[in-house]
C-alpha cells in the first residue's frame, strides 16, 4: 500500500472525527475537563505532585484527545487552560486545541485524556500569545506520578512543561514533542464575547461572563491547589487514605458493682480506754522519784 492511499485513508478518518468533536458543546468540554482533573487527583499513584501546584504557571486539561494512525498519525483534542495570577489564584479558563502528527508503525484509533502543567515562563508567554509547539518552544517531559513526589527544578530535571496521559487505567507520564497547543479563538469568542483575546480572559476583562460549567474548572483548580498547600504545610501526604477502623466484637457488659456504702463507726474495746468511752484513753504511770544528790 503506497503512501498516497494511506494518506487518503488518514485524511478520511480525520474528516469523520472532526464533526464528532465539533458536536461537543463548550459547556460539555468544560465539564469533561473538570472530570479529568478530578479523576487524576483522585488516584494518589498518578496524581499531580503537590509541589507542582505551587510551581505551576498554567495547567491545561484536554479530555478525549483523539489519536488516529495508519502509518501516518494525527492527534486532535479540545480542552481548557487556566493561568496563575500574580495573586496566586487561578484565572478564568480559555479554550485550547491540541493537534499533532507523526510517522511510523501505527494503526488504529485511540481516545486519551491529556494533562499538562506549565512551570516555565517561556511556555506561558507562548500560549498567551496564541500557540506553542511542545518540545520546540518549550521543553516538555513525561510528568512524574504520585502526590508526594519531590521534584528537582535544577540539575537533571529542567522541563518547562510536565505532561500526563491516560488511555486506559491510571494516568502516566507522556512526552508530547511536536504537538501544537493553540488557542481556540472561535470557542473563546462564543463563550466570552466577540473580540476576546487570551490575555483578556486571563486578566478577567471579557465582555460577558462564562457559564457556571466553565467557571467550575477554575474553582476545581483552586480547591486542588488549596489541598496541596495544606498537605505540604502540615507535612502530611495528601495521598494517604483513611484506614478502616476494626471494631472489637460486641460483648455483654458485666453488671456494675454497687458502690461501697460507708460503714457505721463501731467502738473497739481497748485496755487503754475507760469503760463506756469510745475515745481511746491515755494511760499514765507515776514517774520514779528522782534521787537526791
Amino acid at each position: 500500500m503506497s503512501i498516497l492511499p494511506r494518506l487518503a485513508v488518514f485524511l478520511l478518518a480525520l474528516g469523520v472525527a472532526g464533526p464528532l468533536l465539533a458536536d461537543v458543546t463548550h459547556d460539555e468540554r468544560a465539564r469533561n475537563a473538570v472530570r479529568v482533573l478530578n479523576e487524576i487527583q483522585a488516584i494518589p499513584e498518578s496524581a499531580i505532585p503537590d509541589i507542582l501546584f505551587d510551581e505551576a504557571k498554567a495547567i491545561v486539561v484536554v479530555p478525549d484527545t483523539l489519536k488516529i494512525g495508519l502509518v501516518l498519525g494525527g492527534r486532535r483534542g479540545h480542552g481548557l487552560v487556566s493561568v496563575k495570577t500574580p495573586e496566586g489564584t487561578w484565572s478564568s479558563p480559555a479554550f485550547v486545541k491540541l493537534t499533532g502528527g507523526s510517522i511510523g508503525f501505527q494503526a488504529g484509533v485511540q481516545s486519551s485524556d491529556v494533562v499538562m502543567v506549565f512551570t516555565g515562563q517561556r511556555g506561558l508567554d507562548s500560549i498567551v500569545n496564541g500557540k506553542i509547539t511542545l518540545g520546540a518552544d518549550a521543553s516538555i517531559a513525561a510528568g512524574p506520578v504520585g502526590r508526594s513526589t519531590a521534584l528537582a527544578t535544577d540539575g537533571r530535571l529542567k522541563a518547562e512543561i510536565w505532561s500526563w496521559s491516560r488511555a486506559r487505567g491510571l494516568f502516566a507520564g507522556v512526552a508530547l514533542d511536536g504537538a501544537v497547543l493553540s488557542i481556540d479563538d472561535e470557542a473563546n469568542q462564543a463563550v466570552y464575547g466577540q473580540g476576546t483575546t487570551p490575555r483578556m480572559i486571563f486578566e478577567d476583562r471579557t465582555a460577558q461572563r462564562p457559564s457556571n460549567a466553565v467557571v467550575n474548572f477554575r474553582d476545581q483548580l483552586e480547591e486542588a491547589t488549596a489541598a496541596a498547600r495544606f498537605a505540604r504545610r502540615t507535612g502530611t501526604a495528601s495521598q494517604v487514605r483513611p484506614t478502616a477502623t476494626v471494631e472489637a466484637p460486641a460483648t455483654t457488659p458485666a453488671p456494675a458493682r454497687p458502690a461501697a456504702q460507708p460503714q457505721p463507726f463501731e467502738p473497739v474495746e481497748s485496755p487503754y480506754s475507760s469503760a463506756g468511752s469510745q475515745t481511746p484513753a491515755i494511760r499514765t504511770e507515776p514517774l520514779p522519784p528522782t534521787p537526791r544528790q
